[in-house]
């Protein structure tokens, strides 16, 4: 998952500078520091004033998750359920004790934890829950903030433009500055355009996969603990929780 959205992004990169470059432009032409500074520091500023900090410095934390953050590992996952029924079927659920000490993911360690401590399902699932939801409500809100900074990052590509244009049309009679002037109107609108598309808008519609597929996997955790619960045995539990494999 990581590897597709690094090579993507080179991608559209290398679309954009070698089709320009096959226009007969060259690369440098598209480098342009007051275009970039405009456009990104002009779309940082909008989200900040729309959304809270906190929401919008998850946001950035989160747009690491569209390059690293692996697939759900449903399949080890069902695993690991699956033994420590076995586990809590000879020793006892406060067997499972040990277990969730070995853990480092927060919600399992937390679930099996309340497992060990002879909490039964009504408790599991009001406890958990609660965590599931307002996890995925917080992540949710991050990849809006994303998709939003997608929505402003056009718009400071056109004033980009303006400014770019207002001091081309100030500087008339010093043919460098008209040059300067004119570079920094189309790559900034280039850069707008190219960010929001390209750029956040697909890493937050990726965000935003990453967080439900997180989320049924963390469903797939909840029922399989609850059925552990119920004493239930490790066939019965393969049987029900199989559906998830596919997710």
């Amino acid at each position: 998952m990581g590897f597709s959205a690094v090579f993507g992004v080179i991608l559209a990169i290398s679309a954009v500078g070698f089709a320009h470059y096959l226009d007969g432009g060259y690369i440098a032409e598209l480098v342009n520091l007051p275009a970039a500074t405009i456009v990104l520091g002009g779309t940082l500023a909008a989200a900040l004033i729309q959304f809270r900090a906190v929401d919008v410095k998850r946001a950035v934390f989160m747009l690491r998750w569209a390059f690293g953050h692996g697939k759900q590992p449903f399949k080890e996952t069902l695993d690991y359920l699956l033994r420590w029924c076995v586990i809590a079927r000879r020793k006892g659920l406060l067997g499972l004790e040990a277990e969730a000490d070995k853990l480092s993911d927060e919600f399992i360690r937390s679930g099996l934890q309340l497992l060990a401590d002879g909490k039964g399902r009504d408790s599991l699932r009001s406890t958990l829950e609660v965590d599931m939801v307002m996890q995925e409500q917080r992540d949710l809100q991050a990849a809006r903030v994303i998709e939003s900074m997608g929505g402003y990052a056009p718009t400071m590509g056109i004033i980009g433009a303006v400014l770019g244009l207002i001091h081309v049309m100030g500087n008339l009679s010093d043919p460098e500055s008209l040059g300067r002037g004119i570079a920094t109107a189309f790559v900034a609108t280039i850069y707008g355009i190219g960010v929001a598309n390209l750029f956040l808008l697909p890493i937050g519609n990726k965000i935003k996969d990453i967080v439900q597929a997180r989320y049924r996997h963390q469903e797939m955790v909840l029922e399989g603990l609850m059925l552990i619960a119920d004493g239930h045995g490790p066939k019965a539990i393969q049987q029900r929780l199989q559906g998830y494999l596919g997710g």
